[in-house]
């Protein structure tokens, strides 16, 4: 008989570190608990609080930052990393077919999001006028590929991680057009974290053998950390072009919370100079 598609190990694929063997409930319990919890419920909000503490603490420029201006997308910037960390999580303790859907969907939907509200207008396809117009397009696309993901689960983390090159490619117009030191070391340490990241998920997936072998499978819990890192420069990195393009009055400045000379810190968005009453 066929499992349920909510049944534990029912997913198409599983991951490196064994299955059951901290916990009678927990499939993977480092993929589960410890880095999941940390990635993305910890690290998204902690970057969304910043990102509005900064409005608070810049009292002497107009608008702070750009979450006191255009508060509706400084939100966008970590809501959609929580379902992810929520998906992500149930799918490891489960491993269900269920959960490995969600986990890919949400990570599909979040993107979608992030494209249809920060994909500069100057990149749209000819055929494009409008960001209303481009709202549709994304739309249909994602639902589209949303239908499509269903036919072979198996390809779909490694077609999401495709979606990474044409960020950074991006990225690199961008920057070739910027000439802000802070904004080049930023953009350095996102793509670090991000080469990281890929490196641990692929060595995850096709050196299982050798990290069981040596008794350390535990690469995949490593993605979720350094995925999560990069995005917590990415984000910042995305909210700073969008500004220049979308409110090009301001004067969008990174900056890091506590301080720059800070070990470990958090990036944010801040305004160094406004025109503009919000």
């Amino acid at each position: 008989t066929m499992p349920s598609i909510f049944s534990y190990q029912s997913a198409e694929v599983d991951w490196c570190e064994g299955n059951f063997e901290r916990s009678a409930v927990i499939a993977e319990y480092y993929n589960t608990d410890g880095t999941s919890l940390f990635s993305f419920l910890l690290l998204a909000p902690l970057n969304f609080l910043v990102l509005v503490w900064g409005a608070f603490s810049e009292l002497q420029v107009n608008c702070g930052t750009f979450a006191a201006c255009n508060g509706r997308s400084q939100k966008r910037a970590g809501v959609p990393l929580l379902p992810a960390g929520v998906f992500s999580m149930y799918f490891h303790m489960t491993l269900s077919y269920v959960g490995q859907l969600l986990d890919e969907l949400s990570i599909l939907w979040g993107l979608a999001v992030a494209y249809s509200f920060w994909y500069p207008q100057v990149y749209f396809p000819k055929c494009i006028k409008t960001r209303k117009h481009f709202l549709w397009l994304t739309g249909t696309t994602t639902v589209i590929s949303t239908l499509m993901s269903f036919i072979k689960p198996t390809l779909n983390a490694y077609a999401l991680n495709c979606i990474a090159f044409h960020l950074l490619y991006l990225t690199w117009r961008e920057l070739k057009k910027c000439n802000d030191k802070r904004v080049h070391q930023m953009a350095k340490v996102m793509v670090m974290w991000w080469v990281l990241a890929i490196t641990s998920w692929i060595s995850d997936r096709w050196l299982c053998w050798f990290w069981q072998a040596v008794n350390f499978p535990y690469f995949h819990s490593f993605w979720h950390v350094l995925i999560a890192m990069s995005l917590l420069y990415c984000c910042p990195l995305v909210i700073y072009f969008n500004i220049l393009y979308e409110m090009p009055s301001f004067k969008p400045k990174l900056e890091y919370w506590p301080s720059d000379s800070w070990p470990v810190v958090v990036p944010y968005v801040a305004l160094e100079e406004s025109h503009k009453q919000c």
